[in-house]
């Protein structure tokens, strides 16, 4: 049985501060719950928000990491930094990094491979514009992103992968998919997976949708049959949101 993760990301939001406080108020919901949650912070906060985690059950995530282990790459942090820190999951191929910073199928493919290297798990982010979507083309851009994302990953390591579906035109727009639409598109990205690596592999990885999640939809959203959990965005800086979405 899938077991549902619910993935708060930050992006660039929340100081150290602010992120040590906000840790302190929805950590100790994860002992008391089947969900796994996680939050996917700024670097700068990484190691001070494991500290804080300390020995509840709330997983730690980045937003985005470099493929190579060292090197000249300014700006940037690698899989053993992270590594280092403790952190348990990566947000890899986000829309905003393909859109803004030129993150391509391949890069996405080479992190992937990366995190993996490190054991740290990524959560591979998919989707579709509104125009390849109002055009007929939304599965077959979708299709494309995880075949390319996937190439040379072996079975055992897709295990431990997250795939978010996140229609890009409902990301912090205030749209949301329907969640008929999402589970369409989420159950035909499961049987993507089956065609590649099987029936068992594919009812083994879990699904997530983002794209404007709140609590007023959440249930809904986690109602459906192949929806596992959800990458969030606003809804995970406030404590209140987040601990309702992780009561689903």
């Amino acid at each position: 049985m899938r077991i549902p993760i619910i993935a708060g990301n930050w992006k660039m939001n929340k100081t150290i501060k602010e992120g040590v406080e906000l840790v302190n108020k929805i950590k100790d919901i994860t002992n008391d719950t089947d969900v796994e949650v996680a939050v996917c912070v700024p670097y700068i906060s990484l190691n001070e928000i494991k500290k804080t985690i300390g020995d509840s059950n709330l997983k730690l995530g980045a937003q985005n990491m470099h493929w190579e282990d060292n090197g000249a790459y300014t700006g940037e942090v690698s899989p053993p930094m992270l590594k280092e820190i403790g952190i348990n999951y990566v947000i890899i191929g986000h829309s905003e990094r393909r859109q803004y910073y030129n993150e391509t199928d391949e890069t996405v493919n080479k992190k992937i491979k990366s995190a993996l290297k490190y054991g740290i798990n990524p959560i591979v982010c998919v989707g579709e514009t509104l125009e390849q979507r109002e055009t007929g083309k939304a599965k077959e851009v979708v299709k494309k992103q995880i075949e390319n994302a996937f190439d040379d990953i072996s079975s055992d390591n897709m295990k431990k992968i997250v795939i978010a579906y996140e229609p890009i035109w409902a990301i912090g727009t205030g749209k949301t998919a329907s969640s008929e639409e999402a589970n369409d598109m989420i159950s035909y990205v499961r049987e993507i997976i089956k065609g590649k690596y099987g029936e068992e592999i594919s009812e083994e990885v879990r699904l997530q949708y983002g794209g404007s999640v709140k609590p007023n939809n959440v249930t809904e959203i986690m109602n459906q049959t192949d929806i596992d959990g959800a990458l969030v965005g606003g809804a995970s800086l406030k404590a209140e949101d987040f601990i309702e979405l992780v009561k689903f």
